[in-house]
């Protein structure tokens, strides 16, 4: 069975997108699915945020270290959200770094990145793809299904999506299958 993309557009400063990521997340050792992490500035589609430090930083990680991309996006959800810190102050930008696993000299060598035309040029290319796709605002899911691109807008529409794929929706926080002996 061809296993669906499934492409998470989001921005850290979308509380909306946090919640979907973290379901996603979830979701992606249950479904059929591969999920694709997608930074992008939610402010080139609404024009108006104040997370570009964030987003570049997190654009420059899955530039060079896509595997920090889940602990970042997730930490910086947590930093503005929970703890209600200005993720655009290079000391806060520091913190999530750390707590999220990344050594002081990878955290210099993206920050050293972030405004650098490759960088900028990727998340522009990124925001500009989720709406090419039909993207108005974050999160935007676009499931790669049957060799089409089917756009799915907002955390509260994952069920559709599990449905439009074929998969079955076990809530937000789905308890994962023990592997059987």
């Amino acid at each position: 069975m061809t296993r669906t993309l499934v492409e998470l557009f989001y921005d850290v400063v979308s509380p909306y997108s946090w919640l979907g990521f973290e379901v996603l997340c979830r979701y992606q050792h249950i479904w059929n699915i591969d999920l694709r992490f997608r930074p992008a500035f939610l402010g080139g589609i609404m024009q108006a945020t104040g997370t570009l430090g964030a987003m570049r930083f997190i654009t420059a990680a899955e530039m060079t270290q896509p595997q920090y991309l889940e602990p970042l996006s997730r930490e910086f959800w947590i930093r503005f959200w929970s703890q209600h810190e200005d993720i655009s102050q290079p000391e806060n930008i520091l913190a999530v770094a750390r707590q999220a696993g990344l050594s002081s000299e990878l955290t210099q060598k993206l920050l050293e990145i972030i405004s650098s035309p490759a960088v900028k040029n990727r998340l522009k290319e990124t925001t500009e793809e989720a709406i090419k796709y039909g993207a108005f605002g974050m999160p935007a899911v676009v499931a790669h299904f049957k060799g089409e691109p089917h756009l799915f807008f907002g955390s509260d529409r994952l069920e559709l999506l599990g449905s439009f794929i074929g998969e079955k929706w076990l809530g937000p926080v789905p308890s994962v299958p023990s592997p059987k002996m």
